[in-house]
């Protein structure tokens, strides 16, 4: 570094330099070289001191410039660029602390509905009926295989034209409205289903109870099947479910006698007498489903 401008600071008559005041005492004096070295050395190092402390502090601001600018990209209050400029912002997206599943009201089912009740009155009842309908097909196949050809059917509103013995005051006496019958037959033996219909269950379980013995439905011949159980000894059964009393009379084709040795008389009349059930609870389900399918 120089300290004076233009020629040399000391020359004779020469233009006053910046040192002229200082040194004014004397103007032969020789200047302190020594001192002058050391004031120059200490503003050389204050100078660098300064300029090493300046860059610290700069460097400490450009950082923290830096982690500004990141805070506030993370919360959001930069503008996204490039290619994915498009995508939403962070605070944009849900964590999935602040999620929430769709919530629904709770409900309840209706309770199913119960096939005996479409099938206990006939006021409820009201799907066609027939023989064929209840006992459709050509056949009867048991549990264990064993097959029956279905014979003739029959249906009247003349209840007691349909029974014998004791049963046709008894049908008569809980307004019986119909006594629809069907045949099976199987080798020599043949068993007839007697269907009684009422319109309340109370009427078709009275009919069960005062039942005895004697009270029996009239066995239906034809359509191959000879006439039977007409004074012969047979098998009978009688029950009932909804407003639908059921019987049964079951024996052989050929004039025999049924005697308890006779199993397959009791088998075949049981089998019948459960499809019996089975047809009128299936009539049930049926006008069930309809119904639930109305709702």
């Amino acid at each position: 570094m120089s300290f004076g401008q233009g020629g040399s600071q000391w020359s004779p008559g020469g233009s006053r330099t910046p040192w002229d005041d200082q040194w004014s005492s004397s103007s032969n004096q020789t200047p302190d070289w020594a001192a002058l070295a050391e004031q120059s050395e200490s503003r050389n190092r204050r100078r660098r001191l300064l300029m090493i402390v300046g860059g610290a502090l700069a460097t400490v601001g450009i950082g923290a410039a830096v982690a500004f600018s990141v805070v506030n990209t993370d919360g959001g209050s930069t503008t996204a660029s490039g290619p994915n400029s498009d995508l939403p912002a962070t605070t944009d997206i849900p964590s999935a602390s602040t999620r929430t599943d769709p919530s629904f009201e709770p409900t309840t089912a209706p309770p199913p509905l119960d096939p005996k009740d479409f099938i206990s009155s006939s006021g409820k009842d009201k799907a066609p009926i027939s023989p064929d309908i209840l006992f459709p097909g050509s056949q009867m196949t048991t549990e264990d295989d064993s097959v029956y050809r279905k014979g003739p059917t029959a249906s009247t509103t003349d209840c007691a034209s349909a029974v014998q013995g004791t049963l046709d005051k008894i049908l008569n006496s809980n307004d019986c409205t119909r006594v629809m019958r069907v045949t099976y037959s199987r080798g020599d033996i043949a068993v007839t289903a007697g269907v009684a219909l009422f319109d309340t269950e109370a009427q078709a379980a009275k009919v069960k109870a005062d039942a005895d013995k004697k009270s029996l439905v009239t066995s239906l011949s034809g359509d191959g099947v000879p006439t039977f159980c007409r004074t012969t000894i047979c098998y009978t059964t009688t029950n009932s479910y909804g407003r639908y009393a059921y019987f049964t009379v079951t024996g052989f084709t050929n004039g025999k006698d049924t005697t308890k040795k006779d199993t397959a008389v009791f088998t075949t009349g049981d089998a019948l007498a459960k499809f019996t059930f089975e047809q009128i609870h299936r009539r049930g389900q049926a006008q069930a489903s309809a119904a639930a399918a109305g709702q």
